[in-house]
């Protein structure tokens, strides 16, 4: 008769040890992401995330804002760079950004790590982005999930989502309905092509340009990787400080679907939002794509941010002392519009003029 070996986990591609080897190795950059409302209640390694509610007493009528995303197919830029602590700010970038457009403020956030085979180090490089983002974004890193799928992923394969919680004061909930006719709209600069594209990116450059993630582009001043992987402005503490400073009626958070696209969501019926593009001018990874790909303006502008990561919608005597905390805090920002009576145009926003040399 055979001697056959039980199957095992293990055996199966699971490796749990790796796991637990992750986990220690994340522990420490989790750790500078706690608030005062989750210090001492249990930290990282338990069934769930803690948050003390007790804090939200001190808001009359609190409402909690929740977003999830992931990041896309960036993840493939990371994998292959071999470069994996950017990618956390992209995460946090696209969970939190969302969640302050309404104007509340970031509290705590959880993330699901994916990948075909725990390499620890690797894992916990990710966590360590996400951490240093959370840090950014001023909320608390509270627990995350890192599974791991042998023979759906391949053993480098990985993907990354998270999921965030804010609060905001009913009184002092921001959007569609506080924006006015004479409105200024602030755009703010993003840092590149953010989390949001890269299907056509990766298309255009390696599939059309035959580009290499190692070649030195002139234009760019830096390697196409170092471009492609540079990670997402987290604006969230730029748009709270701006809720402090003056009076804002809505922001924008420019992702998936462009600036118009995504403009147009805090558009109330009867206005209209124009973008001048001659306000500004794109960063040099926008001609590249659209150059490289033959890529015609429009297809551009509702696929990619063009340079817009932000838009607040202020009214017109605001925009001066909007501008200047923007500028205090290191933000490049500038008008790029305003907000009319919709006339003959559909509701919504749209780009107007060329774009600025």
């Amino acid at each position: 008769m055979s001697q056959t070996t039980g199957a095992s986990y293990a055996s199966a591609g699971v490796d749990i040890e790796a796991g637990d080897r992750a986990v220690e190795l994340m522990k420490e950059w989790v750790k500078k992401t706690q608030r005062p409302e989750v210090a001492g209640l249990g930290g990282l390694g338990g069934f769930a995330g803690l948050f003390d509610a007790s804090a939200l007493k001190r808001y009359e009528r609190p409402l909690l804002a929740s977003a999830t995303d992931g990041v896309g197919t960036k993840v493939d830029i990371a994998r292959q760079m071999g470069v994996y602590d950017t990618i956390g700010h992209d995460l946090v970038a696209m969970v939190m950004d969302d969640i302050v457009v309404c104007g509340a403020e970031p509290l705590f956030m959880t993330d699901y790590i994916c990948v075909g085979k725990v390499h620890p180090e690797r894992v916990a490089s990710i966590v360590k982005g996400i951490a240093e983002g959370c840090v950014l974004a001023g909320c608390a890193l509270v627990g995350g999930e890192t599974a791991e799928h042998p023979g759906l992923l391949g053993p480098d394969d990985f993907d990354v989502a998270g999921a965030g919680t804010g609060v905001v004061e009913h009184d002092r909930l921001l959007g569609a309905d506080r924006i006015r006719t004479g409105d200024a709209v602030i755009a703010m600069a993003s840092s590149g092509l953010h989390s949001n594209g890269y299907s056509l990116v990766r298309h255009v450059v390696f599939d059309r340009a035959g580009m290499r993630l190692d070649q030195q582009v002139e234009e760019l001043g830096r390697t196409l990787g170092e471009e492609l992987l540079e990670p997402t402005r987290i604006y969230s503490l730029d748009c709270l400080a701006l809720t402090r400073t003056t009076e804002v009626h809505a922001f924008s958070h420019i992702t998936g679907g462009g600036l118009a696209a995504n403009l147009a969501r805090v558009i109330p019926d009867g206005l209209h939002a124009t973008v001048d593009r001659s306000t500004w001018a794109p960063g040099a990874i926008f001609d590249l794509v659209g150059t490289a790909g033959r890529v015609e303006r429009l297809e551009l502008e509702k696929t990619l941010n063009m340079g817009v990561g932000m838009m607040a919608v202020v009214p017109a005597e605001s925009a001066d002392a909007a501008l200047a905390t923007l500028a205090d805090r290191g933000l490049d920002a500038w008008v790029a519009g305003e907000i009319t009576e919709r006339g003959e145009k559909a509701s919504g926003a749209e780009l107007v003029g060329d774009y600025a040399k």
